[in-house]
């Protein structure tokens, strides 16, 4: 146990894991408090897909510095990430589908992301499972990726380390010391941390951590479920990702097999102050039969998986964080100095964590947003305190779903909102020295 840090960072998920690692390499003293073991709850269950062109220029640069920094992580941390490139297709079945991805073409153009229009014959070249009827549009995007969630976080974990960071497995945030000037340190079974500033990345837990600290936090975790198959004939990682909009579902190649993972119309929403202190994701309670749904709203693209000799080789779910409004929460947490904030994955936040970490760690560090032109990460539509005091969680949890399902696997809507309104020199708190 360690006495002191600039910075303690609650979570070990990705978002957690990637600030604690881009925070050490600013030679900041950093721990990181995990309440099971390291980056083992959801971000290992994530489905690991990258996609580029989003709803603003800013949150586009972010994707595009996310995907250059996957391509880069064993070079740049030492640590081992299945990384593959093997690009996306996105898949109308509607005139206004189509219409949305006439809009992300021009988008990508614009930012400089590789992507176009292509026929359903070419689509189906480059992934020969897919089916023949009931498309109107499909778009290529080249660039775009797929990794092996596990590693992710678990990488930046180790390379944390070996930059001086401290990992505190089953070591849970149990209170906060609030002093006149802000945080003044981190209460843990094992003793107080002294530090100024700590990050909220404790996923399906933050809206507990951010209580503790004084703060609201509009998020609301919401159970996401995959499959992956046995392996199948003729299915290789030169597939590339496919995602069929309005049906809500993500295909992907998976060890020899396929990945199928999708939203579902009514999810599972759960209060995570009343589970046991003990709880663990491996616990949580998963239900194949909504995949199976899925699968068959997409039976005439991908008639595969309606195969009754397909095999489940691995049935996984967790509790990603939805927001009120389908927007990422990252920045100071309003009225506490020293609290900062790292939620609303909103099932997209593993493969942007690489460049959100940077960016949280770069306006920790250096006292102010970085510039949309360096990292990506935009002052688009502030969260202030009195919004993150309204929603009741399971209705907005429920309603941020909703614009999911109709518009999700694109992320055709979703911005980064900073978790405050304006900040004063005295709430952007720099690490002591």
């Amino acid at each position: 146990m360690i006495d002191s840090a600039d910075v303690v960072v609650v979570g070990s998920g990705a978002f957690g894991a990637s600030v604690a690692y881009h925070l050490a390499r600013r030679g900041a003293r950093v721990a990181v408090l995990e309440r099971a073991g390291l980056a083992s709850q959801t971000s290992p269950r994530a489905a690991g897909l990258s996609s580029q062109v989003r709803a603003t220029p800013a949150l586009t640069k972010l994707a595009q510095r996310a995907v250059s920094k996957l391509a880069v992580f064993s070079e740049e941390t030492g640590q081992p990430l299945r990384f593959t490139q093997s690009g996306a297709l996105k898949i109308a079945r509607t005139d206004r589908d189509a219409e949305q991805l006439a809009r992300e073409v021009a988008r990508g153009a614009a930012a400089g992301v590789p992507i176009e229009l292509i026929s359903v014959a070419e689509a189906r070249r480059r992934l020969p499972i897919l089916g023949e009827r009931g498309m109107v549009a499909v778009t290529w995007s080249p660039t775009d990726c797929n990794v092996e969630p596990s590693e992710l976080p678990i990488g930046y974990c180790r390379a944390a380390e070996k930059l001086g960071a401290v990992l505190l497995s089953h070591t849970p945030a149990t209170g906060f010391a609030i002093g006149p000037r802000g945080v003044e340190g981190v209460r843990t079974p094992g003793g107080t941390i002294a530090t100024r500033v700590v990050v909220d990345a404790a996923g399906g837990w933050a809206r507990l951590v951010a209580t503790g600290l004084g703060g609201a936090l509009p998020v609301v975790p919401t159970r996401h479920q995959l499959l992956i198959t046995e392996p199948i004939p003729g299915v290789g990682p030169e597939f590339p990702i496919a995602r069929v909009i309005d049906a809500n579902v993500y295909i992907r190649h998976e060890r020899g097999g396929l990945m199928l993972g999708g939203y579902e119309a009514d999810p599972w929403q759960v209060d995570v102050a009343a589970l046991s202190t003990s709880f663990d994701m491996a616990e949580l309670p998963l239900d194949i039969e909504v995949l199976w749904r899925l699968a068959r709203s997409v039976s005439e693209q991908f008639p595969i998986f309606q195969d009754p000799t397909i095999r489940v080789a691995e049935h996984r779910g967790g509790l990603p964080t939805l927001t009120t409004d389908d927007r990422y929460l990252a920045g100071p947490l309003p009225g506490v100095a020293g609290a900062w904030v790292m939620s609303g994955c909103c099932v997209g936040g593993l493969s942007v964590s690489p460049a959100l970490g940077e960016a949280m760690a770069e306006w920790i560090l250096d006292g102010a947003p970085p510039r949309p032109a360096s990292s990506g990460t935009s002052s688009t539509r502030p969260y202030s305190a009195s919004a993150a005091a309204t929603p009741t969680p399971p209705t907005t949890g429920r309603v941020a779903w909703g614009r999911r399902r109709s518009k999700p696997v694109g992320d055709d809507e979703r911005i980064v909102a900073p978790c405050a309104d304006s900040l004063t020199s005295t709430q952007r708190v720099a690490p002591a020295g």
